[in-house]
């Protein structure tokens, strides 16, 4: 019986010694692992945690290439979903626009999230108020404005669209124009790719000042239904190709220039015209993002709008462009066909960046005020406490036979 029991005992302790031991090592993983995997409970899994963590930290040595004041710097616009405002979405083609669309359908974390049905190309964002949109988007409202629409399209037709899909004449709504650039010659080259596939855009409008382009002012760079299988040097060679210079076309005010008219003013003057005007458009937009920089586009954004997305934006460097093998003279007569693009991207680059150190210095040092705040009200808590103690100390005996001792 001894033997038994004591059998039992030493089994009952290694049982015991097993479980505590068990327990040791699941709270040490999860002191490595919780704070940052093991998220329970929430769908959110990113949002748990360090919000900075997932973004980069601004290069403490970058040069700024260009002045821009205050005002240029800070976005933080008061968006009022329940309200009349509107997010519209310049998609240019080969920017990564179809991804950034679907994160702003899919993505973002909304009261009423957007309603996005297997099988349909459009999602419905409504309002969480009412049955109206807030957002005007390809994968919202459709290409409502023609397909690719630009800044002179956008600006003439999304309010009257939104009029007549709403059946009703609104208030003044106040819209907030966004658009992501890309590498122009990454952008270039993957056009390139996407037309040699069968792709053409030939449904685009290109309306400005209320008419579409003659034959004449917009000629074709093909014959035929598509320009499947073209070579890059067919691509280049066309002097008509709207993929030259694209995204100044699509951001500047064509009207300035005579839309499509290139007899309207010297080539060089419209040249100049055109460019300016797609910085100012840039310069004044709500946002804008870079293809090559997505977790910065999405910190800016989401401080913007003030709006989260529930999962952080991986950046893709495996793009049909980047597989791509062109020698250096190949690439120099690309980047000459959008000397303009070139020289928007190089400004929208550095205005990207001097707005995300901003930013990120300007939450740094509202987070280090608010930390010396907290520290200044819990010593002000904590000083009252010390003196009540000290005025209601009792004196103890050894104290009392000292001052008995020095009477």
């Amino acid at each position: 019986m001894k033997r038994i029991g004591k059998n039992m005992v030493e089994r009952t302790s290694k049982f015991v010694l097993i479980v505590l031991g068990s327990i040791c090592f699941m709270l040490i993983l999860y002191q490595y692992v919780g704070p940052g995997m093991m998220n329970f409970g929430s769908p959110h899994r990113y949002l748990i945690q360090d919000d900075l963590d997932i973004f980069p930290t601004p290069d403490p040595h970058y040069v700024k290439k260009y002045y821009f004041p205050i005002r240029d710097l800070e976005r933080s616009v008061d968006f009022e979903i329940k309200g009349e405002d509107v997010i519209v979405f310049l998609h240019i083609q080969k920017t990564g626009g179809t991804t950034f669309g679907r994160h702003l359908v899919q993505n973002v974390r909304l009261e009423v999230p957007c309603d996005c049905r297997p099988g349909q190309k459009k999602c419905t964002c409504y309002r969480p108020n009412r049955k109206e949109t807030w957002l005007f988007s390809r994968f919202s409202t459709g290409w409502s404005c023609g397909l690719h629409a630009d800044w002179t399209e956008l600006t003439n037709c999304v309010p009257g669209v939104l009029n007549k899909k709403e059946n009703t004449l609104k208030n003044p709504r106040k819209f907030y124009y966004i658009t992501l650039l890309r590498d122009p010659v990454s952008r270039y080259l993957s056009e390139w790719r996407h037309v040699q596939r069968g792709a053409t855009w030939k449904t685009s409008l290109h309306m400005c000042d209320g008419r579409t382009p003659t034959p004449d002012e917009l000629p074709s760079c093909y014959e035929g239904t598509d320009w499947s299988g073209c070579s890059l040097q067919q691509f280049t060679d066309c002097p008509y190709n709207l993929a030259n210079n694209r995204q100044v076309r699509m951001l500047a005010d064509l009207s300035l220039v005579g839309c499509y008219n290139m007899s309207f003013i010297p080539e060089k003057k419209r040249a100049q015209v055109l460019l300016e005007s797609a910085k100012k458009n840039l310069r004044d937009m709500a946002f804008f993002g870079l293809t090559e920089f997505q977790r910065k586009t999405q910190y800016l954004f989401e401080r913007t709008f003030n709006l989260k997305f529930i999962r952080p934006f991986m950046q893709y460097n495996s793009t049909r462009a980047a597989g791509v093998d062109v020698d250096n003279d190949t690439i120099l007569r690309i980047e000459e066909l959008n000397d303009l693009d070139m020289q928007l991207y190089d400004y929208a680059k550095d205005l990207f960046q001097q707005r995300y150190q901003y930013k990120r210095q300007l939450e740094r040092m509202e987070q280090r005020i608010k930390n010396r705040e907290e520290r200044r009200l819990q010593r002000s808590n904590e000083s009252p406490r010390e003196e009540t103690e000290e005025q209601g100390r009792l004196p103890t005996e050894d104290y009392m036979s000292h001052i008995i001792e020095k009477w």
